[in-house]
């Protein structure tokens, strides 16, 4: 396992150094710089700035020399938070981004498992076409809308929840389920499917046969073996978390990585820009990684 790890790691250095390369040449390819909507400053003054940034210099030559700075650790200085560096910036929100990731993520299996196993064990009655519906309503509601509903009827009518900021753990409830509640309905879809199929099994009928009550059969022999798929695509969907956690921290005013990296690129932030990305693309190598050596525990079947 150890020898599959290192590997895996090995692997995710290519990845990572293509979503520099991709990153940095898209986002210095679109016109403008990131001075251009400060106020109208001398052409000296603008020539000294982009001369300390190296944005003087040809575009391959910013790269290698970025590229250097990256491996050294240094991720650079903020171009509009004066006086501050992209990895201060990471390392004071990231643990915000974390909390959230990891609660939507709890949201999705905590509500998704129980609500596919509920649905195979009601197949074809009111109850699993119920499940089947908010399922597939989960799956079709964008996020930022979800979360805008939330904010109007649990905040402004309701009076239940805070409507923005992240000052205690109320806080935490209508952005972590605004960003898991698409994910639980996929989860909860590709729990009912693989749990009918192995229902299915000639083993599932042969314990039925022995007398065992239907919760046994679900809970002890046919859940084990249907929740492999679950487990595969949790890579995926940690990296669905992570992408959508853009627009629910930017709605509800959290201070994570997410809401940064909206302002960095209104603001045409490179380095943080590229903090973030990098970031983000190191989570999700990592996330698969583990979903790998997870799934090799429950299917030992799968060898590196």
């Amino acid at each position: 396992m150890w020898i599959f790890t290192i590997k895996r790691l090995l692997q995710g250095i290519p990845v990572l150094f293509a979503v520099i390369a991709l990153t940095f040449f898209i986002m210095h390819s679109v016109p403008g710089g990131p001075f251009d909507r400060d106020k109208k400053l001398p052409p000296e003054i603008i020539a000294n700035i982009e001369a300390k940034y190296h944005l003087d210099q040809p575009v391959w030559r910013q790269f290698v020399l970025y590229v250097g700075q990256v491996v050294r650790g240094d991720l650079g200085p903020s171009y509009k938070y004066i006086g501050r560096d992209v990895a201060d910036i990471i390392q004071d929100t990231f643990p915000v981004s974390a909390v959230l990731g990891l609660c939507a993520l709890a949201v999705s299996l905590g509500i998704g498992i129980p609500a596919g196993i509920f649905s195979a064990w009601k197949y074809n009655s009111g109850w699993d076409r119920g499940v089947i519906f908010l399922a597939t309503l989960g799956i079709s509601l964008p996020n930022f809308v979800l979360g805008s509903v939330l904010v109007l009827v649990l905040s402004h009518y309701l009076h239940l929840l805070p409507p923005a900021l992240w000052e205690g753990p109320r806080h935490v409830v209508m952005p972590a389920f605004a960003l898991g509640a698409g994910f639980a309905g996929y989860v909860a879809r590709l729990t009912r499917n693989s749990l009918l199929e192995v229902l299915s099994a000639d083993y599932i009928r042969t314990a039925r046969a022995k007398g065992l009550g239907e919760g046994a059969v679900l809970l002890k022999h046919a859940l084990k073996n249907s929740i492999s798929p679950v487990v595969s695509v949790m890579g995926p969907l940690a990296a669905g978390l992570v992408t959508g956690s853009f627009v629910i921290e930017f709605i509800f005013s959290v201070p994570g990585m997410g809401n940064f990296f909206i302002t960095a690129v209104s603001n045409r932030d490179y380095p943080l820009i590229m903090g973030v990305t990098l970031v983000y693309a190191v989570l999700i190598v990592l996330a698969n990684i583990i979903v790998d050596l997870i799934y090799m525990k429950l299917d030992p079947r799968v060898r590196a």
